[in-house]
């Protein structure tokens, strides 16, 4: 299938595929069909544009893992835009994250209790409240308050309406915003699709978060792409997982590393389960997998596990490793999966096989530019080019191996934390000075989150404090897990905090 014959929106998607087969599932719930989920697409649109909502106007989503929040994106998308947030944030981070999309309405499980809530009162955006329905994902949208209006633009999304805006750390305490047309996440769908060789036989357990881009495209809209299936658990849980498996019998499982690692020793208890499957496959993304996890992943499940490389601005994927019998790298992401792929030194230049340098990629996926910030546009596209801040070589065989990270993004177990974002809580403790946010190994996480911070002179504060007062500002996994107290913060040469580093500097290991 080439790129130009394959459905450029969600619900070009839908439209295809037997109507009476399994689409989107979840543990004890029956199935919704192909045929539901198309339905339900159609009545959410029309109820949106009877509430005043339509292409192009953005729908905040914060629902918990399952069902629910997988037809929430695909249907709400079907004729506006989706903006799912973590349901962990903090009722500050759920009001910055409003306002700055400019939310028309938020989607909530009805009767809900969160800090969502209490945002959206603040920022005077309306909520939907979301009654599910019996099957799983099947669901309605209530209006909790009058929404009179007609939308200025109603009925279907076209190709180059965007679907989904999530926001991506920076190197800058605000988060930029990323809009990704219909055009582009279909396109990355059918592009995991191939690499994978889905079919409508497939089904995918997913586990990861739905409001990350991982879960979103990978799992669902790749499983919706092939006319596959994919079950929706209720997120992580090492000791449910196998309960899930035996019952779902998926073909393929999608996760970041550090979820297979944490499944690893229960492995060995549940090779009947295993061995009772269908399983055909593992792929793993969103960090880096220690070639000694792949080895062991392989000779627990045995399948071939698959990395694969991918980001928020590509709409997830852009390499991925092949199926056998073609090779596959321990230490390599895989070929180019969709977008292409070169290498660039700082100039600008293409550099060839072997060479390090800046990795950078163009395609049908890749996003068309950040939302109003001409700054960040200049910086990361070049001669056609989307620069992605990561730092690697192609061999000769076109396998794509990265040596680093040229952002200073902290990445703890596949959740992205902007360290400025953490300095600037820290700094508005009354008792502190000097604020630096730094990455740590971590042996699981791969790296987890610590700060260094100086007192204002004759101030007090602990450790305990500090966390505390951070906890309250921030969501958890952003919380620094270590905070050192200094006398000076080490400077470089130019007088700058040197981020990068630290940690070695400091003789913190994983």
């Amino acid at each position: 299938m080439s790129e130009s014959s394959v459905a450029d929106t969600i619900h070009a998607l839908l439209a295809g595929g037997v109507a009476d087969a399994p689409a989107i599932g979840a543990p004890d719930r029956p199935w919704l069909t192909r045929g539901g989920l198309r339905a339900l697409a159609e009545r959410t649109v029309a109820a949106l544009n009877g509430l005043g909502i339509g292409r192009g106007d953005r729908v905040a989503i914060v629902l918990p893992n399952g069902p629910e929040a997988a037809t929430a994106f695909l249907a709400i998308a079907c004729g506006a835009t989706t903006a799912p947030l973590n349901p962990a944030y903090t009722r500050d981070e759920f009001l910055f994250y409003l306002n700055d999309l400019h939310a028309k309405a938020l989607v909530l499980p009805a009767g809900a209790e969160t800090p969502a809530r209490e945002a959206a009162a603040a920022a005077g955006v309306p909520v939907l409240a979301l009654l599910p329905g019996e099957a799983a994902g099947d669901f309605s949208l209530r209006a909790e308050v009058p929404m009179p209006g007609a939308a200025a633009r109603p009925g279907l999304a076209e190709p180059e309406d965007v679907a989904l805006v999530l926001h991506t750390s920076g190197t800058t305490s605000r988060p930029k915003i990323v809009p990704l047309r219909h055009l582009n996440v279909t396109a990355s769908a059918h592009n995991i699709g191939r690499a994978l060789a889905l079919t409508p036989d497939d089904t995918c357990l997913n586990i990861m978060p739905l409001f990350h881009i991982h879960g979103l495209i990978a799992a669902v809209l790749a499983s919706v792409a092939a006319g596959a299936s994919v079950c929706c658990t209720p997120g992580f849980n090492a000791f449910r997982f196998f309960g899930w498996f035996g019952a779902v019998r998926p073909s393929w499982i999608t996760a970041v590393p550090t979820m297979f690692q944490a499944l690893l020793p229960y492995a060995d208890r549940n090779r009947e389960i295993i061995a009772r499957g269908r399983l055909r496959l593992l792929r793993t993304s969103s960090a880096s997998l220690p070639a000694p996890v792949m080895a062991e992943m392989e000779a627990a499940f045995g399948v071939p596990v698959l990395e694969s490389y991918g980001m928020t601005e590509a709409a997830h994927q852009m390499a991925s490793n092949k199926l056998p019998p073609a090779p596959r790298f321990p230490g390599s992401v895989g070929i180019a999966a969709g977008p292409e792929i070169a290498i660039m030194d700082e100039a600008g230049a293409l550099l060839p096989a072997g060479t390090p340098g800046e990795v950078v990629i163009r395609g049908r996926n890749v996003t068309a530019g950040y939302e109003a910030n001409p700054e960040a546009n200049a910086k990361a596209f070049v001669n056609g080019w989307f620069r992605t801040g990561d730092e690697g070589f192609l061999d000769t065989a076109g396998y794509l191996r990265l040596t680093g990270r040229l952002k200073e993004i902290i990445v703890r177990g596949g959740e992205k934390v902007s360290p400025l974002e953490v300095d600037a809580v820290l700094l508005g403790h009354p008792s502190v000075a000097q604020a630096l946010t730094f990455a740590v190994p971590h042996e699981k996480l791969g790296e987890e989150v610590a700060a260094a911070v100086v007192l204002q002179p004759g101030a007090a504060a602990d450790e305990k404090a500090l966390r505390e007062f951070c906890t309250e500002r921030l969501a958890t996994f952003k919380v620094p897990r270590k905070i050192l107290f200094m006398d000076q913060i080490p400077k470089g040469p130019t007088g700058k905090l040197q981020r990068i580093g630290f940690a070695a500097r400091l003789g913190m290991s994983a």
